[in-house]
């Protein structure tokens, strides 16, 4: 999809588009809309993160509230978002022994507890040893640190499905590089 497409869509079509760039936050495609016409994927990016920097941080809790624990419920029931299960898949998280999905369920239940949404890492730039690693190293952050990390997270996450959306038609492009945040 080139640009003009995107900036010829109505705002159903944009957001039915890029509704879930940001797991199961419609509303951040919504509001972005109103900003066409877009120069290019960059630009749709920017303004994408621009309305998530600009959310208080209750706004921004309530963004990493609605991802799914990686390896969770959601997988187990089939009720992932395309997107989320094909990241969880490629990280390797559909395929776990019983005594590794018992620890990970383990340990998602210690990091909402103690942060109040679930850990977010972008598991397409990761494999399941890394992200075990990054689940017991992060829990022990101070939860504003948390928040800015999974923040992170989540735009590295973006980038990789708006460069899916634009430049390779659909969700499953693993190989584009996020930007370093």
């Amino acid at each position: 999809m080139d640009i003009s497409a995107v900036n010829s869509l109505s705002y159903e079509e944009f957001v039915e588009i890029f509704g879930n760039v940001v797991e199961k936050c419609p509303l951040v495609a919504a509001t972005v809309w109103s900003q066409r016409p877009f120069s290019s994927i960059s630009d749709i990016e920017t303004a994408i993160t621009d309305f998530i920097d600009g959310l208080p941080n209750a706004g921004k809790e309530g963004i990493l509230r609605c991802h799914p624990d990686l390896a969770g419920w959601d997988l187990q029931r089939g009720m992932l978002t395309p997107e989320s299960q094909a990241e969880q898949s490629h990280a390797g998280l559909t395929q776990l022994e019983p005594a590794e999905a018992a620890h990970i369920s383990a340990l998602n239940t210690q990091y909402k507890q103690h942060f109040g949404f679930p850990f977010i890492i972008c598991a397409r730039m990761n494999d399941k040893p890394t992200i075990l690693l990054q689940l017991h190293q992060r829990l022990s952050n101070k939860p504003a640190h948390e928040l800015v990390r999974a923040i992170q997270e989540v735009k590295r996450i973006c980038h990789l499905r708006l460069h899916g959306l634009m430049c390779h038609s659909g969700p499953s492009h693993l190989n584009s590089t996020p930007p370093k945040l």
